[in-house]
Formats: C-alpha cells, structure tokens, sequence
C-alpha cells in the first residue's frame, strides 16, 4: 500500500493512525523517514527547500489484524497541498502470500523473533513493487502471510484461506468488501499461490491426502482465476505463477484455461536458481526479490498488453 501526492513548501505532515504497521516516507525519491507503530500522530518532514516536492508513503509491512488508517498529507505553514500526481497508464495486481508480501526480506538472519520480522519486512523492495516500478506501473501487492489456496502453513486455521479475504478492505472485518472506485483496472494479474498449500506435510487430523489436495488446489485455483476473470474482463492477463511442488498443478490450471479459449491466462515458472532465501525462515531476501522482480519484468514486457 502507498500513496503518492505534491506539495509546495517547506514541510509535508503525514496524518496516520495505526499501531501495527511501519512506513517509510519518501521525499522526492529519497527515503527520508521510517515510522514504526506511529500510533495516532502527524508526523512532519521540515526543513524542505522551499519548492514543490514530491511525497510518497509506504506500508511496509502485512498487519491484516488490524486496520491502518492514513488520513492524508498535510502542508507546513505558508505551503500548499497541490493537485495529485497523475495516476500511471499501468497497473499491476501482485496475489499472494509472505513470499509476495516481502517477510523478512531485510534479515541478516533466518532466524527472526516477532519483532525482527516485523522491522525486516519491507513490501516496497518485494518482488511485485520492484517489478511494478521497473515497468512504471501503479500497483497493489494483495499478499497475506501464511495463507495458502486450499490448505494454510502447516495446515493451520483451517476455517479460512487466502480467498477469504481477497475482496476485503479490512482484512480483520468479516464480511467488508473493498468498492473498487471504477480506477482499478489491472492490465496484468500476478498470482502466487501454493507454497504453503504444498510446503508442509499433510498432519494427521488433516481431511487431506496428496491426490485431494492436489485435486482441490487445482479446482480453487480454476474458481479463482475465473473470479477475477469476472472482475476485471477478457483483456486482462493473468500470470500463474509456478514453483516448487505446485508448478505442475498451476501449469495444469493454465492448460485448462487456455484450452476453452482464454489465451490470455500465462504460465510463468519462478525460476530460483541464485536466491538465496536468506529473509526470515527462509524466506527471500531483498537480493532475491531483485532477482525475481528482473525476472519478471522481463517475462511481463514480452506479453501482448499494449505496452
């Protein structure tokens, strides 16, 4: 999540509620601040040239308990809050889990207590914000940690998935739907899901076998994609993304769909030859998600979006 606006004058405020999360504030392209769990504050940036800046804010880090509210940018004394930026012609849907997030990607150590993980997750150097800023596209990274399609990490809280909560504004009310304004129209749709559907051993207890997770991963993963076939129509792509155990059923999932004409579904294998999963439990590392964002920009500019 980030928001971007132009302001004249000496210093910008930033109005915030929120005692979870940490951001960064950017000041014409430079980071200038890091506020961790602000709380309810206006956090100011003095000392500007006197001139017109550019502000950007950014959430770093997935708090899908709690809700953060930004209550805008406001101007010093003597300044002016000016027009907002244009939005950009592209736009970029990331869907995923931690690895899409950024968990832990700032850790010098794998091993990361609570407190670590949350100042080492920056969503801003992912591998979905990379990849967007490469392409000069706006951007949502919809990721929640731990969450699978079908089956969570370690088959835990088994009365929700990922596709809980995918049309929620706030994650932590059951039943919100988030309104799109009718502005969000993503050329492109990044899905990575799977890892924590397939990265743990099925338990005892769990009402699955190898073949009927599978089976039931493939089916959410066809429902899925259909829904936001739906929701955004027939010239948006989709890019599945595979790795690891799952890249066979998402290529399946793939094959299904262009089978009955949709061309416009792509397979992409998440190559990770270099990474070195060296974030937080063995989660990508900044220098992971550069590699990946190169990657995929790579894969995204090749694709027939009118670009």
């Amino acid at each position: 999540m980030y928001f971007e606006g132009r302001v004249s004058g000496t210093g910008v405020g930033i109005v915030l509620n929120d005692s979870a999360a940490d951001y960064d504030v950017q000041i014409d392209g430079a980071t200038v601040a890091t506020l961790v769990t602000p709380g309810n504050t206006t956090h100011w940036i003095n000392g500007l040239s006197n001139s017109t800046h550019t502000v950007r804010l950014v959430k770093r880090n997935d708090t899908p308990g709690d809700t953060s509210t930004f209550g805008g940018f406001v101007a010093a004394p003597g300044g002016a809050v000016l027009s907002k930026p244009a939005p950009r012609n592209r736009q970029i849907e990331f869907v995923g889990d931690s690895l899409t997030v950024g968990y832990g990607n700032l850790s010098t150590s794998r091993t990361c207590t609570s407190d670590q993980l949350k100042r080492n997750t920056n969503s801003d150097v992912s591998y979905g914000a990379l990849t967007a800023r490469q392409l000069n596209a706006d951007y949502q990274i919809n990721g929640y940690s731990g969450l699978g399609m079908v089956r969570n990490y370690n088959g835990g809280r088994t009365d929700v998935t990922y596709r809980t909560f995918y049309d929620r504004a706030l994650l932590n009310v059951s039943g919100d739907v988030w309104q799109n304004p009718g502005t969000w129209r993503p050329q492109v749709v990044v899905v990575n899901l799977g890892t924590n559907d397939f990265s743990t051993a099925i338990n005892p207890g769990e009402p699955w076998t190898p073949e009927s997770l599978a089976a039931a991963y493939r089916s959410a993963y066809g429902d899925f994609i259909q829904k936001l076939r739906t929701r955004y129509g027939a010239d948006t792509t989709i890019v599945a993304v595979g790795a690891g155990q799952y890249a066979g059923h998402v290529q399946q999932v793939v094959k299904a769909r262009n089978d009955v004409g949709d061309s416009r579904v792509r397979y992409w294998f998440l190559d990770d030859s270099g990474l070195d999963f060296l974030g937080c439990d063995w989660h990508y590392s900044a220098h992971d998600d550069r590699l990946i964002a190169d990657r995929l920009t790579s894969f995204i500019a090749g694709l027939p979006t009118g670009w």
